[in-house]
């Protein structure tokens, strides 16, 4: 049985399902031992609706991991989405105080560059460094000990609803669990599916779930661009159980065995029988009419996400092309339609660079998961927080114990 401490888990709340992935940090990297999946009642558009339903879907969701892993689960990396997701760009300067770059000035710098003006209902879950500049030399990534008299630093700042993220770390801490850090969902994908050089080349990734679409885009290696489209693989079936006139149920299971987002690639045919509503007599269709449901709705996600993408100004920076993730990107024909909308070269993305249960949680609905458990192995100052535990109080009193501690 692993120990305790070399155990990270990854919880990835979704609209659809509740997942649950137990890795092991052994020498190589990450070994993924545990794995447990339940579908999710609770949550909308990636936001927690009813906590009694969620906090039901959690608990299944770790038992299941905890069977497979055979070990006891206390601490998670919880998923964080929605349309209340907001990233913004910003930089800081400070003077060097010894002419000589120290940890000091590294944390002055970025709390320089995190000082603009966030609304009370919103918190700062992430500042990701892009670069630093020390008089003028710009495309610094690590300043420790260089020399220099001032130093800027250019960061990435992720904000959330202060409320939405409580409810996540609501529902853990009913099922007696401590959420150990709050990670922005498509972040945690990037870990899993993307590559050092599509990074540092510039690369979009677009994580399509049940209630959201993902979007995170890198430069040289940095996140410049975050955000959270209200749109996702719910859409598509709620499309399919309209025009097909069938269950809700039923729409979601035609969807993942027959569905196509392009229907030039569908034989014309091929036939599907569809369950109706009310008793009626199944009836049997075209193949083709699944499809030319199904490809307005996914040209309309990616639609806006090239939209979203030519907004932030990066459009221009992204030269490995797109990396589409997410339980959605399973559908066939996904990676054809994006590249017809955005004109570049497109790939699935699924977890890369693991060990142990590869072949399970190899699918692009796992990305977010597995992303979590690296995500988690790489942060080394964990802040185990529960509900209502920084309080304005204590944060004041660290800040001035700091002051004291850098004037004495």
């Amino acid at each position: 049985m692993a120990k305790k401490d070399d155990l990270i888990v990854g919880l990835d709340i979704g609209t659809t399902k509740v997942c649950a992935i137990v890795g092991e940090v052994t020498e190589d990297g990450i070994d993924i031992i545990g794995i447990g999946s339940h579908p999710s009642k609770g949550l909308r558009k990636g936001v927690v609706i009813n906590i009694e339903s969620t906090v039901e879907s959690i608990k299944r969701a770790v038992s299941e991991a905890e069977l497979v892993a055979g070990c006891d689960i206390t601490s998670v990396y919880a998923g964080i989405a929605g349309g209340h997701i907001k990233g913004i760009n910003s930089h800081g300067i400070v003077a060097v105080k010894d002419k000589e770059v120290g940890e000091n000035d590294l944390v002055r710098v970025i709390d320089a560059a995190q000082a603009v003006a966030i609304p009370l209902d919103r918190e700062v879950i992430h500042v990701i460094p892009q670069e630093y500049i020390i008089d003028d030399q710009d495309g610094i990534k690590e300043p420790l000990g260089m020399s220099g008299v001032r130093l800027e630093a250019k960061v990435h700042i992720v904000t959330a609803a202060v409320t939405s993220a409580q409810n996540i770390v609501k529902c853990a801490n009913r099922c007696g669990l401590n959420v150990a850090d709050i990670i922005l969902q498509p972040l945690a994908s990037a870990e899993a599916v993307l590559t050092p050089d599509e990074k540092e080349l510039g690369v979009a990734l677009v994580d399509i779930g049940g209630g959201t679409t993902d979007i995170v885009v890198f430069s040289e290696g940095a996140v410049v661009h975050t955000s959270v489209l209200t749109l996702g693989g719910n859409h598509i079936t709620n499309d399919v159980a309209v025009g097909l006139r069938t269950p809700a149920g039923e729409a979601e299971r035609i969807k993942q065995k027959y569905g196509c987002a392009l229907s030039s690639m569908v034989q014309k045919d091929e036939t599907i029988e569809v369950p109706s509503v009310g008793g009626r007599k199944p009836r049997i269709l075209s193949r083709q009419i699944l499809s030319e449901i199904i490809e307005p709705r996914v040209e309309e996600i990616f639609s806006l996400v090239r939209q979203e993408i030519i907004k932030s100004g990066y459009d221009d920076r992204i030269a490995s092309g797109l990396v589409i993730t997410g339980g959605s990107t399973i559908l066939e024909g996904m990676p054809e339609l994006a590249e017809q909308v955005f004109n570049m070269p497109v790939r699935r993305g699924v977890p890369r660079a693991i060990g142990g249960l590869v072949d399970v949680v190899k699918s692009p609905m796992y990305a977010t998961g597995v992303g979590l458990v690296i995500a988690g192995s790489k942060g080394n100052d964990v802040a185990r927080f529960k509900v209502r535990e920084s309080n304005i109080y204590s944060k004041v009193k660290g800040r001035m114990k700091e002051w004291f501690g850098e004037i004495f």
